[in-house]
């Protein structure tokens, strides 16, 4: 095999940061797409050549090898299954379901049918963060105490994140989703599990500080404590104006760490009249801002897919962190997270990595 042949299952946001990262790479050729909406948008301006309504369709073709899952939350078990189901190996955006429940069949599936399951955490690949982990590897700040993480915008347009049953939850699951996946990536070694979580939320609707549409939560905060009394605060919210704001905060016996993702533009621009885009969320371009230079390379995305692809070129497994299992673990954080707020008391686990 000298290039892996992809098709994407959505149209949308996600669908379009796989795509501009798949088109980087040589390595690969985007075959086809399946949505149910925005597909000649999308085929042309990727130039894939051939489109379907029905995913199933187009899991039928016997020239896909890598299957992207770019839909809403809820529909990642199924088109999972089916793709494994096909052959095909997968790579499936965050967080792996709406259940741990559904995550753990979609890794039982995939298992079953000899697929790579890939999760796609792109905190694992982010530029940024994989520089602080050199610092930390060679000494830098000493041994890692505690992490701080967050990822907070100002809420999502679409019409899934406002509902339980097709998101899974709020902005704990939707965005908090990325620094779970990272301080497990950076914390739980193979004898280092999750071992409590606590955490509180909003309580979705009416009791939002913002969002009162929203039946999941708009605020949410957790720690997670390690098998080594080592602690993690991760948060996400729907509440923060002014742009997505990303950012880990890294304290060792010897130092600390501060990386920020999304703000830690090295352009800083003053525009009297605005102009077209800054940072995913910002309300607007004018006065001082501070614009991506690139930003789906930054997040990690880029390199994130590259590696996937290299996985299936290579017949090598994922690492943990953006393996199944690793999805699976984050989904279980969660569900604790949510058990906690709800019952008020901290949530013990015991989980295996």
């Amino acid at each position: 095999m000298d290039k892996v042949r992809v098709g994407i299952v959505g149209s949308k946001f996600a669908a379009n940061f796989h795509a501009d990262s798949y088109k980087r790479n040589d390595k690969v050729e985007i075959v086809a797409v399946a949505a149910i909406d925005a597909l000649e948008e999308f085929s042309s301006k990727w130039n894939v050549p051939d489109t379907y309504e029905d995913y199933n369709e187009m899991l039928a073709r016997d020239d896909i090898d890598l299957v992207s899952v770019c839909v809403p939350n809820f529909l990642h078990h199924d088109v999972v299954i089916a793709a494994a189901r096909a052959g095909k190996h997968i790579v499936c955006e965050k967080p792996l379901a709406t259940t741990v429940a559904d995550a753990e069949e979609m890794v039982k599936v995939c298992k079953e049918a000899g697929v790579k399951l890939f999760y796609a955490e792109d905190w694992v690949f982010a530029p940024a963060l994989n520089r602080a982990s050199q610092i930390i590897e060679e000494g830098g700040i000493g041994d890692v105490l505690y992490i701080k993480a967050r990822e907070t915008h100002n809420g999502s347009h679409s019409p899934f994140a406002k509902k339980k049953s097709t998101c899974g939850g709020g902005c704990l699951i939707h965005l908090g989703i990325h620094p779970i996946g990272y301080v497990l990536y950076m914390l739980a070694g193979e004898n280092n599990p999750p071992v409590e979580v606590v955490a509180k939320t909003t309580g979705g609707l009416e009791k939002n500080y913002v969002h009162k549409d929203f039946e999941g939560e708009d605020w949410a905060a957790g720690i997670i404590t390690f098998a080594d009394g080592r602690n993690a605060l991760v948060e996400g919210n729907y509440i923060t104006v002014g742009g997505m704001d990303d950012v880990v905060d890294i304290y060792g016996t010897d130092g600390r760490i501060i990386v920020n993702l999304t703000f830690g533009s090295c352009l800083d621009v003053y525009s009297r009249k605005g102009y077209g885009y800054a940072i995913e969320k910002a309300d607007f371009t004018y006065g001082w801002t501070k614009p991506a230079v690139d930003e789906f390379f930054n997040l990690g995305y880029v390199e994130e897919l590259r590696y996937f692809v290299d996985c299936v070129l290579n017949d090598t497994a994922p690492k943990f962190g953006v393996d199944g299992e690793s999805g699976l673990l984050a989904m279980k954080v969660v569900e604790a997270m949510y058990k906690s707020a709800e019952e008020g008391k901290t949530i013990p686990l015991d989980l295996k990595v």
